[in-house]
């Protein structure tokens, strides 16, 4: 199931129960999978971001996106081209209108 949540990191749960209050800051090294901490005396400290590497994590915007991107950009490009079909097909039906009034109708259209 797509709950598009943001990814609980377990290894800012592990290093805030090692170190507490003594966290100056914490990053996260995607290329190890590992949060790394730095501590009010200098050191650094680092713990594994997952539980088990077959767990699989909720999805996020980010994750979809990755995954999907062609998909997605396949869909808007095909939605963008029905769309630039139908207004030249309003425009040129227009422009055929016997009734000035009703091409004055149809190429007004859009501005409402």
């Amino acid at each position: 199931m797509l709950t598009l949540q943001r990814r609980q990191l377990v290894g800012h749960d592990i290093l805030l129960a090692r170190h507490g209050n003594h966290i100056c800051s914490m990053r996260l090294d995607r290329s190890v999978g590992r949060v790394v901490a730095l501590l009010d005396d200098g050191s650094v400290d680092s713990a594994p971001n997952l539980i088990s590497p077959d767990l699989r994590l909720p999805d996020t915007v980010g994750s979809v996106m990755r995954d999907d991107w062609k998909f997605l950009a396949t869909v808007s490009g095909c939605i963008a081209g029905l769309t630039a079909v139908m207004i030249t097909a309003a425009v040129n039906l227009a422009g055929l209108a016997a009734d000035p009034a009703l091409a004055e109708l149809m190429s007004t259209y859009p501005a409402y």
